[in-house]
């Protein structure tokens, strides 16, 4: 069934306050946007007046999407790899929003936009490495913010300016740019996680709960506000490998 006009002019709404700001394009019952900002191509349509499909192009964005409308094996557009349904557009509007953020994440989104940024700085003192590590952390941070939706991935604290971007694995002990730019080697953390994260005071088991170290007294814990109770927000598999880092070489046990 076409779209109707009315029905095409919100899609587009959503889709441009969104980010999504590329020519659209007519495929079938189907519109194809664009962004200039992030690699995802996405495809909208309806059916009748309650119910919404997105198709996207990465299937890195598409699995991050479980909270976000339901996953449909029905037909989709040449160059999709999934289809997700919503049944409003303040739903639509939330998983495009998601989308976005993902894509201008994962997988390796911040490398690339590393290597653009640095690729004419030089490197030949210490003074200008710093340079290039300040522009790879902004942009780290940038991304974490994006992922989390700034918003502390264990306490859901939603003050940017208090948030820290925190490495899994320090910047100094990576071995190359892509793991300093890994989306999954970090969490966005409130001060005091952050710090008790860093020194090893706590990590995170493969189910997302926090651990805390013996060395951490009972009455501590108390004046911090951190308990065995509190979990991250989400986790993925790409976490668990630099947890794991963390487990061994910074976790006091």
């Amino acid at each position: 069934m076409p779209l109707l006009p009315s029905t095409k002019t919100r899609l587009e709404k959503v889709a441009t306050d969104n980010g999504f700001d590329g020519p659209v394009t007519q495929d079938g019952e189907w519109l194809l946007f664009q962004s200039s900002r992030v690699p995802l191509r996405l495809w909208l349509t309806a059916m009748g007046k309650t119910i919404f499909l997105a198709a996207l192009s990465q299937l890195h964005v598409a699995r991050a999407l479980t909270d976000h409308g339901l996953e449909l094996t029905s037909p989709m557009p040449q160059g999709a790899v999934a289809v997700r349904s919503v049944s409003d557009l303040v739903s639509l509007h939330h998983l495009m929003r998601r989308a976005f953020q993902l894509s201008r994440t994962l997988p390796d989104e911040l490398l690339h936009s590393f290597l653009q940024q640095t690729e004419s700085l030089p490197r030949a003192t210490e003074v200008e490495r710093m340079v290039v590590q300040r522009v790879g952390q902004d942009l780290f941070r940038q991304g974490l913010l994006d992922y989390w939706e700034g918003r502390c991935a264990v306490t859901g604290l939603a003050v940017p300016e208090l948030l820290r971007s925190s490495h899994i694995k320090p910047w100094a002990d990576c071995d190359t740019d892509a793991e300093r730019l890994d989306i999954w080697n970090g969490f966005l953390l409130a001060p005091h996680l952050d710090a008790a994260f860093d020194r090893g005071f706590m990590t995170f088991g493969e189910d997302g709960t926090i651990k805390l170290s013996t060395a951490l007294k009972e009455s501590d814990r108390a004046v911090l506000g951190i308990d065995k109770s509190l979990r991250l927000r989400a986790i993925s598999d790409g976490h668990k490998r630099y947890l794991a880092w963390h487990w061994d070489r910074v976790f006091r046990g």
